[in-house]
């Protein structure tokens, strides 16, 4: 099945998704560690295959749920039961015995799969980068190399958390490389020597053209497959850098032109979401030379106010500063741009890596269907590690498996037609009715709060039991939206007004 929802993550709300699990230790049958991650970021079919044959849980005497470190002890039993007894008999095909499908490319460097690190601390020495390899990344983007005196503030992260715990939107006031230029290309030389076949993407920032010109070449020189011009960085101490760069598509050009002049490889520029539209930035950049687009970088931003000392997050030293939004919150502004990106022809043909809010094979798989090659993430790796990599493959891998689809590559844009700028091109002359499943419905009339108060009264509450007001009803589906338990869906027949 393309979807399973017998486990939800609420299901797991006290999972902490450990190292080194107690759970999986306690575990001489399987790794039940790994089978909770796996539903933590939507692999449940995946999850249920990976299990033994026979199902060594039913019967067990629980330790992985004595061991379980989480103040309120996660239900791994069950959880296993679920997989093995609902899950499973419903999956459609086993697992793939390759990943194959995987395989695309950056601009044509080969890349054994689309998922990368983004340009930050997670991409910023030697051993993270070689631990990120091991791990089973096709490549990195390092963290932007430049000449600047960087002095970093502490504390330099806040965050939005949802009612689990996860963190939705993330802040971070960080700026660059703090290595000298000599002392990352010494890690460039060493990442390539021990690690040919992965791919090492150089974010660079100048101070002037003259600047770019040198990093570009300085990277190539010393094994970079490919140069990310950072024209996108919010946190900036000096003026003239960063997003102030990639806001006035001329300086785009110009120094990715200047860039472009030193360089055999690829050149890919990084361009801000802090503008109305990215169109002009990355058509400037094409006159310039740039063989490909990534987007996007973070969203300048304020996270919380303290009532207390009226200082807004991360707060040092009384002080605070706008700073770098992104996170699984940022998604939907970046599929916007990654869709108008995608559906420019003047600069059709520009590999496209897209980033902004990435969690999941899921989410990758919406960035691919808007003109996305190669997929970038940071925010979710500083939140759950490197490991996510397994799930990240292990789910496109079975998506494009089960749907017949020979390759990745083949899906690049597959959406963009279903994307419209303004809203003149959707049918209005029908409406698609909400429909009830009473026997998931707990009666919390959840559904008809939202109708009454943010709709347009449709839904009567009769014994705990909605029920819809057909005459009432505009088909707006915020009901569906609000529901707790997922028990209203839309129904199949279109009514004309």
């Amino acid at each position: 099945m393309l979807m399973n929802d017998y486990i939800k993550r609420s299901d797991m709300i006290s999972c902490l998704l450990c190292k080194d699990a107690p759970c999986s230790n306690a575990c001489e049958k399987c790794n039940p560690s790994d089978v909770l991650r796996s539903i933590w970021f939507d692999n449940q079919d995946v999850a249920s295959l990976k299990l033994p044959i026979d199902n060594p849980c039913r019967d067990c005497d629980g330790g992985c749920e004595k061991a379980c470190v989480a103040k309120d002890k996660v239900r791994i039993k069950n959880i296993m039961n679920i997989l093995y007894d609902e899950v499973r008999p419903v999956t459609e095909i086993a697992l793939p015995t390759d990943e194959n499908r995987l395989k695309c490319d950056m601009c044509g460097v080969p890349l054994e799969n689309p998922f990368i690190l983004a340009s930050s601390v997670i991409a910023s020495t030697y051993d993270m980068c070689a631990r990120a390899f091991e791990a089973g990344w096709a490549g990195i983007s390092f963290k932007t190399i430049c000449s600047l005196d960087i002095h970093e503030a502490s504390p330099r992260f806040s965050a939005i958390k949802g009612a689990d715990g996860s963190i939705i939107g993330f802040k971070n006031i960080e700026q660059l490389s703090d290595h000298s230029v000599a002392e990352n290309m010494h890690i460039f030389r060493e990442l390539k020597k021990n690690y040919p076949t992965k791919f090492i993407l150089a974010s660079i920032m100048g101070k002037d053209e003259a600047e770019w010109e040198s990093l570009a070449k300085e990277c190539e020189d010393n094994g970079a497959d490919a140069i990310e011009l950072n024209f996108s960085c919010p946190n900036m101490m000096e003026g003239g850098l960063g997003s102030d760069i990639g806001q006035v598509p001329e300086l785009v050009e110009k120094f990715t032109r200047a860039a472009k002049r030193s360089t055999t490889i690829p050149v890919l520029a990084k361009l801000t979401p802090n503008v109305a539209t990215m169109s002009p930035a990355a058509e400037a950049a094409f006159r310039g030379g740039a063989d490909g687009i990534a987007a996007i970088n973070t969203i300048k931003s304020v996270i919380g106010v303290s009532p207390y000392t009226f200082v807004s997050a991360p707060a040092v030293k009384g002080k605070s500063a706008l700073g770098g939004y992104s996170g699984n919150a940022v998604k939907p502004i970046a599929l916007r741009f990654i869709a108008e990106l995608g559906q420019n022809k003047t600069i059709n043909g520009l590999h496209i890596s897209g980033m902004g809010g990435i969690e999941t094979w899921r989410d990758s798989l919406e960035f691919i269907l808007l003109g996305a090659g190669s997929i970038q993430v940071a925010t979710a790796v500083m939140q759950y590690g490197y490991r996510i990599i397994d799930d990240l493959k292990a789910g496109l891998n079975y998506y494009l498996t089960q749907m017949g689809i020979a390759s990745v590559k083949d899906i690049v844009g597959a959406g963009l037609e279903s994307i419209s700028s303004t809203t003149d091109v959707l049918e209005r002359d029908t409406i698609l009715f909400p429909t009830f499943d009473t026997n998931k419905c707990n009666g919390c009339g959840r559904c008809v709060i939202s109708c009454d108060d943010g709709g347009h009264q449709a839904i009567k509450f009769e014994n705990r039991i909605p029920k819809l007001d057909g005459r009432k009803c505009v088909g707006c589906h915020l009901c569906r939206l609000v529901c707790p338990e997922n028990a209203i869906s839309q129904s199949k027949k279109r009514i004309g007004l």
